[in-house]
Parts: C-alpha cells; sequence; structure tokens
C-alpha cells in the first residue's frame, strides 16, 4: 500500500513551486530511472513551464550531471551519480572524494592501494547491472579524477566570492579550448560530479555556468565589483523562479 500511495504521489503534479534547488534535486530522481523524459512531462509534475525545466537541463549538463537530450525529444541520464542505499549527503560525497583523491596521491604506497579498493567496494554498492561497463563510482573513470583538476582553483575562487574580486579564467569546452575569459563568480555549486561555478562573464554580458574541472588557468584580480542590477546572484537565480516564467 505504501509503495501505491508513493507512486500515486509521484505521478499527481505538484500544486506549490519548488525552489530552484529543491526542483534540480527532483529533476535528478525523475531521471534516475534511466528512461527518456519528455520536458512537458517533467513540467507537468513539477508545476513549472517547459522553458524553466529547459534552462535547468542546461544548468544540469553544464554542472557534470551525466544527462543527454534536447529540446522537443527528452532528456535521459546516462549513469548513476548516486550511492542508494547509503545515501550520502552532497557535502558527504565531497569529503569522499577529495579525501580519497589526496589518499592516491600519497607517498605511502599501502594507502595508495587502500584508497583504491576503498573506491572498489564504494562502486559495489551500486545497484546497477554490474555487467555493465563501469561507468558509475570507479576509481579511474568517475569523479575523483574529474573532481581533483578543479580542487586547485577553490580556495581562490571562495576568495574572489567572499571578496567580490573579478577573476581571469582560461577555460576549456568540449568543443574549444583556451577561451579567455572575465568573470564576476558569484556562486560555487557542487553536483554529485563536478563543482560549477556561477558568474557573470564580461565577454558574453550574461550568466555562464562554468565547470571548475574545465578551468585551466585562474588569476584573481585586484579589480572588485559591487552588485549591479541584472547582474547580481539573485537574478540570476529568479531566471529560473517558476513565478518569473
Amino acid at each position: 500500500m505504501a509503495n501505491i500511495l508513493e507512486t500515486e504521489r509521484e505521478r499527481k503534479p505538484r500544486s506549490t513551486a519548488l525552489k530552484r534547488p529543491d526542483r534540480l534535486f527532483e529533476l535528478i530522481q525523475i531521471l534516475r530511472d534511466g528512461r527518456l523524459h519528455r520536458g512537458k512531462d517533467m513540467a507537468n509534475r513539477l508545476g513549472v513551464s517547459q522553458r524553466t525545466i529547459y534552462r535547468d537541463m542546461e544548468t544540469l549538463i553544464a554542472s557534470g550531471i551525466p544527462v543527454e537530450g534536447e529540446r522537443g525529444l527528452g532528456y535521459m541520464m546516462t549513469a548513476p551519480i548516486t550511492l542508494p542505499p547509503i545515501n550520502l549527503t552532497l557535502t558527504e560525497l565531497e569529503a569522499l572524494h577529495l579525501g580519497l583523491s589526496v589518499v592516491a596521491r600519497a607517498a605511502d604506497d599501502e594507502l595508495k592501494d587502500a584508497a583504491k579498493t576503498l573506491s572498489d567496494k564504494v562502486d559495489s554498492l551500486l545497484p546497477e547491472d554490474r555487467a555493465a561497463p563501469a561507468t558509475g563510482w570507479g576509481f579511474a573513470v568517475y569523479p575523483f579524477a574529474a573532481a581533483a583538476r578543479g580542487f586547485v582553483h577553490m580556495a581562490p575562487l571562495r576568495a574572489a566570492i567572499r571578496s567580490r574580486r573579478k577573476v581571469r579564467i582560461t577555460y576549456a569546452t568540449t568543443i574549444k579550448k583556451g577561451s579567455h575569459r572575465t568573470i564576476r563568480p558569484l556562486q560555487m555549486e557542487y553536483w554529485g560530479r563536478v563543482w560549477s561555478l556561477t558568474s557573470w562573464c564580461e565577454m558574453r554580458e550574461d550568466f555562464r555556468v562554468f565547470r571548475v574541472d574545465r578551468i585551466q588557468t585562474l588569476d584573481v584580480s585586484f579589480d572588485t565589483f559591487q552588485e549591479e542590477p541584472g547582474k547580481s546572484l539573485a537574478d540570476y537565480l529568479s531566471q529560473s523562479d517558476p513565478a518569473n516564467t
């Protein structure tokens, strides 16, 4: 009976709009079954517009979540990003990734081996078909290597956000390498796979979300910035507020 009630509850559209972080989390839960989901169906389920869903999906994809798809066709998740039944929080996952990455680079071979076996044990907890290629939490494939590339930038980015200093970066996308940008860093978020940086990009004159692990070089400028209408974090978040769509 509990399972039936849960299923019916999930199918019923929400009467009150979720806050954006909660909505993104709900989208991840919807996509976890690996099936193709239409933007229209997800919008009805979460009680928002299709345009909001499209923006949310772009954010998830830019943040490193393994989602593929496009408007009009639908979206699906291509790899697992959670560890049921452990149900770790994102902060706990961050600590796990960071700790194993650091230990894996230790001089002590015994500790390196321990980090590798611990990673394998974490991977073995996944309920997915183990005969499938390892695309989840394997030591070499999942986030430990990718996330570690961004660790070097974490401290200066946090400091730049607090002091409101502009940052000059060289950024690599999947199709272009070495794009030079001057940005106003606004917020860092973790999506269970990589860290993302929400910024105001002065070259594009618009908000941009960058994957921290794809930042090649970073230089914190002495130039500071003040909040301006249309360029603040609040403005960015309001763009995805269902009340404004």
